[in-house]
């Protein structure tokens, strides 16, 4: 039987958009039919970055040029933005499953549920992009999110709280509002499909929510104080609202900790 960790790997390494989806839908199913083991099979030693196509270009955030979305190109940028956001979101998914071993297997069967959904999102808005003209690569990218995973990949419980409950939330709270321009736009195609992943990932968050109180029951911490103690040692405890907070409590955060966000802001 395959190890899913080697899998998890190969899915990480592979540096081409369309063969990291297949491979994702494959193992998604192989694990589904219980075709792939929990053994390590020496497969520790993850690459510090994973594969990605040699298009886009990686700059810093503030390099990434804003458009106009009353504009064709405006709004295809705005996809490819959300494309690029989905293809790191597959290897997050992935990483989440090859680094952190000696998780219960829902813990797994999750994460590779989360990279599967991925992987569709990528398809959607790679299919849409192309109706607007453009491929994935096309414009400028920023890496934040890769970046995250890297300062978390000492803990699962910092993984936890900080790339699917801050950077992956985030998403919670700015897409609503990136569906209101572009209806208002008349660009009722990528509006649809952005509902559609927003009502995704509220159960994404709160995959990441489940695991971290997992991971503080483990260690016998308090997850409010624990989330805030993360944001002020590894984010400088500030967030950015306004805060979704409607979808911030289907993906599981507690009123105490939405008061946090709401004052931290």
């Amino acid at each position: 039987m395959t190890s899913l960790f080697a899998v998890a790997r190969r899915c990480l390494e592979s540096a081409q958009p369309a063969e990291k989806v297949a491979l994702t839908r494959r193992a998604f199913e192989a694990l589904r039919e219980d075709r792939l083991s929990l053994g390590d099979e020496g497969s520790i030693g993850l690459p510090v970055a994973p594969g990605r196509p040699a298009r886009p270009r990686l700059v810093l955030p503030r390099e990434v040029p804003r458009r106009a979305l009353g504009s064709a190109e405006g709004r295809a940028a705005l996809v490819h933005a959300v494309v690029h956001i989905e293809f790191n979101a597959i290897n997050l998914a992935w990483d989440a499953v090859y680094r952190f071993r000696g998780m219960p297997v829902d813990y797994y069967r999750d994460w590779v549920s989360v990279a599967n959904d991925e992987a569709r999102h990528f398809t959607m808005l790679a299919a849409r992009l192309g109706q607007l003209g453009h491929a994935y690569g096309d414009f400028d990218a920023h890496n934040g999110l890769w970046e995250m995973a890297v300062k978390t990949a000492d803990s699962c419980l910092a993984r936890m709280a900080l790339v699917p409950r801050v950077l992956e939330a985030r998403g919670l709270d700015v897409t609503p509002g990136m569906i209101a321009r572009l209806q208002a736009v008349g660009d009722h195609a990528t509006a649809a499909i952005l509902e559609v992943i927003l009502r995704e990932e509220v159960p994404h968050v709160a995959t990441g929510t489940r695991w971290f109180r997992y991971c503080c029951g483990r260690e016998g911490l308090d997850p409010t104080e624990t989330f805030r103690r993360l944001l002020r040692e590894r984010l400088g405890g500030r967030l950015h609202g306004p805060f979704n907070l409607e979808a911030r409590r289907a993906a599981g955060f507690g009123e105490d900790e939405l008061g946090f966000l709401s004052v931290a802001s």
